[in-house]
């Protein structure tokens, strides 16, 4: 949370409110869960260890599963399926723009990100400086602000175990303590699940070049409570 902050703290020339940091990470409106991922972190029985923290070291280091902060990123077994679709690095630091252009090519030539195909295949870059409160062994640091398909089997997983426990009846009773589920009308918990459900299909559906598409045709991919076109894109909307 700090480090989403520094643009807002230390302004610069970009990105000085949470409008502009956000804006360009959703490009559509459903699919506005984030990933965040941050180097270096250090751990006490490390805090002697000197690691390289050029631009290119930390821009490839966030690009990283085990630097990634949501669990089933790095445990799923098709994750090499998943794509970004907007990817954010604010590095703070000691940091020279040329540094930032040379690393973005580097990486655009080891193929190292994983795009989606009808979007911008680019990593935006945000430059802050550092803390004059806290001081740190290294020169530069970077958080990612990612958005990306893989963040679908964290929700499968919850429906899963919600799908278990529904099964077994748990912790149903207290919630039939309240006047609204007085009546044993459990549809709120139904339609809860189907728009998690339509949400997991929607990342899914990111990931093919077809998706400016998906739900036009099919109204099974509408969501429910959301508006008619909650499950689509409405095609004026798309420039």
């Amino acid at each position: 949370m700090s480090a989403s902050t520094t643009t807002l703290r230390y302004p610069g020339y970009m990105n000085n409110d949470l409008v502009g940091l956000l804006a360009s990470l959703i490009p559509t409106p459903r699919c506005h869960f984030l990933m965040t991922g941050y180097t270096p972190l250090t751990v006490e029985r490390q805090a002697n260890v000197i690691r390289k923290t050029t631009v290119l070291d930390v821009m490839r280091r966030l690009l990283q599963a085990k630097n990634i902060m949501v669990s089933s990123y790095a445990r799923t077994k098709d994750a090499s399926q998943a794509k970004y679709i907007s990817i954010l690095n604010i590095i703070q630091g000691e940091v020279d723009p040329t540094q930032v252009h040379e690393s973005l090519q580097r990486i655009r030539e080891r193929k190292l990100v994983n795009f989606i195909e009808w979007g911008p295949a680019s990593i935006q870059v945000a430059l802050s400086r550092k803390s004059p409160y806290v001081q740190t062994a290294y020169r530069v640091s970077g958080l990612m602000l990612a958005s990306h398909t893989s963040i679908r089997h964290l929700f499968s997983k919850c429906l899963s175990q919600y799908d278990k426990l529904r099964r077994k009846q748990a912790f149903l009773d207290n919630y039939r303590k309240f006047p609204m589920f007085a009546d044993n009308d459990l549809s709120e918990f139904d339609e809860s699940r189907d728009i998690i459900e339509s949400l997991v299909d929607e990342y899914k559906a990111c990931e093919s070049p077809d998706y400016i598409k998906w739900g036009m045709e099919d109204p099974n991919n509408m969501m429910t409570g959301e508006g008619s076109a909650a499950g689509s894109l409405d095609p004026k909307s798309v420039v």
